[in-house]
């Protein structure tokens, strides 16, 4: 089977999804804790932060499975409240960014698409999106797109 028969998937692992389930629910109890006990708003502010952000990142993991889709006719990218389908014609670009932080390299795939209307839309997946090195995600897609497209 060549690469242009074949398709493709990458997704957040589930270990490291149900990990963050198993965090929001402990924050979420520790927010619940310090509501009952009365403890300072400060405190609460923080734990219901804690919360909302695990749980948005758990929601976002769970919901958006495959994070990116590749085959033959082009993309399918999903979000925590929309889905991408973009054929290979409206698909401009595939990049990796590097980027340096706290004095460690890292790696984000760059899909430069264009909506139906027109409408560009940049999207940036890191490895823990994919669940695999962007460098390699990179290279399975242009396995995959046809020579032809620009």
């Amino acid at each position: 089977m060549s690469d242009q028969q074949r398709s493709y998937s990458w997704a957040t692992p589930p270990g490291i999804v149900v990990l963050l389930w198993v965090l929001a629910g402990a924050a979420a109890g520790w927010l619940v804790a310090l509501v009952l006990t009365g403890a300072d708003p400060a405190g609460r502010l923080i734990a219901g932060v804690a919360a909302a952000g695990l749980g948005l990142a758990a929601a976002s993991g769970t919901r958006a499975r495959p994070r990116l889709a590749a085959g033959p006719d082009g993309l399918t990218v999903r979000r925590l409240t929309w889905t991408r389908q973009v054929p290979w014609s409206r698909v401009d670009d595939v990049r990796v960014l590097r980027t340096r932080r706290l004095g460690r390299e890292q790696a984000l795939l760059e899909l430069d698409l264009r909506d139906a209307d027109g409408t560009e839309r940049l999207v940036v997946l890191g490895r823990p999106e994919l669940g695999a090195d962007p460098d390699d995600v990179a290279d399975a897609l242009a396995g995959l797109r046809p020579p032809h497209t620009p």
